[in-house]
């Protein structure tokens, strides 16, 4: 590719190599996938969801295949943010990529508590908050559907932390426009969407749920309308990056989340089917740019004309 052309992006102050990340949850801690693809080609890397304490995530079934995408509910399974950093980070160390954490709590308090943690330790380049969780001190309303919660989680890990603060916010609200500028009111550095939709899928032979935990999560190829609209919504109300997800398989629809004004994307689903789909999407951008004679990746960023 042409040295000509520029495809690094900044991203709340993490100046990424090109726009392409993965997704929280679909990528485990990055080694996972050092056979099959090259990390170094990747903008970054979210590392699925850390607690406090390790989690054992919900029994199976918890993941099932849907016609245009697949259904989960993993339950946020993971070995804790203190074993990560002495277990698995280590290792992605020597690659250029970038790394984010992603943190999620069922209180406030443990949301900064994992923030505090992650404070200074070498490796970890920024944090992207899952405020798709109950808040057990309100009765299990998940902070992402309210303003004022969402912005009390985000108040809460800014005081804990230097590092650049990604919110990911959850499509199952009334107007998500509201939530992502509640997040930036508090100093979130940028914003990532969509999480899940809210999904069910129904045995009919058996009559009993296909996931133990009756509902998961709805991703792929089957919310990339709402996602495109939801960026694009969302990327024209507020002043920090977007970085925009939802059923992401090629190169071209990275480009039209892009044009919808994301200035970054992560690629989740598509790693269930093609291992190597984020390297594939980071060529496939490169040879977009150059197939339209452009010269800076950032010219794409909500490009639409509308």
């Amino acid at each position: 590719m042409s040295e000509t052309i520029k495809t690094s992006v900044d991203i709340g102050g993490v100046c990424l190599a090109n726009p392409v990340m993965t997704a929280s949850g679909t990528f485990g801690y990055g080694m996972e996938f050092d056979e099959v693809l090259n990390l170094n080609r990747l903008g970054g890397v979210v590392m699925k969801g850390l607690s406090l304490f390790p989690s054992k995530g919900n029994p199976p079934p918890r993941i099932v295949e849907t016609s245009c995408g697949m259904l989960n509910a993993i339950g946020l399974e993971n070995v804790g943010i203190q074993r990560f950093i002495k277990e698995k980070l280590p290792a992605m160390k020597p690659f250029d990529t970038k790394v984010f954490i992603n943190i999620y709590g069922k209180t406030v308090e443990e949301y900064a508590a994992i923030a505090e943690t992650a404070e200074g330790v070498e490796g970890i380049h920024g944090i992207e908050i899952n405020i798709s969780c109950p808040n057990v001190s309100a009765g299990g309303l998940a902070f992402g559907v309210d303003p004022v919660a969402a912005a009390t989680v985000v108040r809460a890990v800014k005081a804990k932390t230097s590092l650049p603060v990604m919110v990911k916010l959850s499509p199952n609200v009334t107007d998500i426009v509201e939530i992502a500028r509640s997040v930036e009111g508090e100093g979130a550095d940028s914003v990532s969407l969509i999480n899940t939709l809210t999904g069910m899928g129904i045995d009919i032979h058996t009559r009993k749920p296909l996931l133990a935990n009756v509902v998961g999560g709805l991703s792929g190829p089957a919310v990339k309308p709402v996602a495109i609209r939801m960026v694009y919504q969302v990327a024209k109300a507020v002043n920090i990056p977007v970085i925009g997800m939802g059923g992401i398989m090629t190169p071209e629809d990275a480009v039209e989340f892009m044009m919808a004004g994301a200035s970054a994307v992560q690629v989740g689903t598509a790693n269930f089917v093609y291992p190597d789909a984020a390297e594939k999407v980071v060529d496939g951008i490169e040879a977009f740019l150059k197939e339209k004679g452009m010269t800076d990746v950032n010219d794409l960023i909500g490009s639409v004309e509308v």
